[in-house]
């Protein structure tokens, strides 16, 4: 993303904002409520308004595509609040994020990499989602943005409302989906937990990065400024 400028009508909640993620990193945006950071990722992934600026993926510009035609690229989203499809059982809701993926056999081979990375829902497949604890709804919306073999994972409060260990489970999963090869852009409020997987961070305030850095940038003064005020 290069100068992205981007809201919600004539809201504008983005100005000017930088960021990259390499192929198999994960990156992190932290910072206050109401900074931006999950605006950063509905702007990758066209779900906001962008006014100005460029975002390409993989040296190509991807400004004017719309959201399915970032999933074909290899770009997926696990949105805040595990939205599953509570009606659906879970394999159901596991093959709905293959819908673009023509191939049974694909899908069937897909179905069981995402299985192994969340062995948790494997006696769970025919049942509905709705029945579900929360960390097995995460599990199963991270699950099924997988089944497109994404690139780059888009993930915004994967920890949101969950047990610590539940927590620990999960950062642990997004640290296994990376190391076999997926790229990760992460917004999470549990910022030292975040850190700890991270390989670069980006810290949004009043929709602006204000500070960019390497796993000791929670030991920096503006932290404590950003999020404890006194502006």
């Amino acid at each position: 993303m290069k100068e992205i400028c981007a809201g919600y009508g004539p809201l504008k909640v983005l100005d000017k904002v930088n960021l990259h993620v390499d192929p198999g990193e994960i990156v992190v945006l932290i910072g206050p409520n109401g900074a931006g950071k999950t605006t950063v990722l509905k702007s990758l992934f066209k779900l906001v308004d962008v006014y100005s600026g460029s975002i390409s993926f993989q040296a190509k510009s991807v400004l004017s595509l719309h959201t399915h035609d970032l999933i074909q690229l290899g770009i997926s989203l696990v949105p805040q609040g595990r939205q599953v499809f509570a009606s659906l059982t879970v394999r159901e809701n596991l093959e709905m994020g293959a819908y673009l993926t023509p191939d049974n056999y694909v899908i069937a081979e897909r179905l069981q990499e995402v299985l192994a990375q969340f062995p948790e829902l494997k006696p769970k497949l025919n049942d509905y989602a709705f029945a579900l604890s929360g960390g097995q709804q995460q599990m199963l919306a991270m699950g099924r943005a997988l089944m497109q073999d994404p690139k780059l994972l888009l993930l915004d409060e994967p920890s949101l409302g969950l047990a610590p260990k539940m927590m620990q489970t999960l950062f642990s999963r997004i640290k296994s989906i990376n190391e076999q090869g997926t790229a990760v852009l992460m917004v999470e409020q549990n910022a030292k937990q975040a850190v700890k997987l991270a390989d670069r961070i980006y810290v949004l305030e009043d929709g602006k990065v204000v500070l960019h850095g390497g796993k000791d940038i929670l030991k920096r003064k503006e932290i404590q400024h950003i999020y404890l005020g006194g502006r």
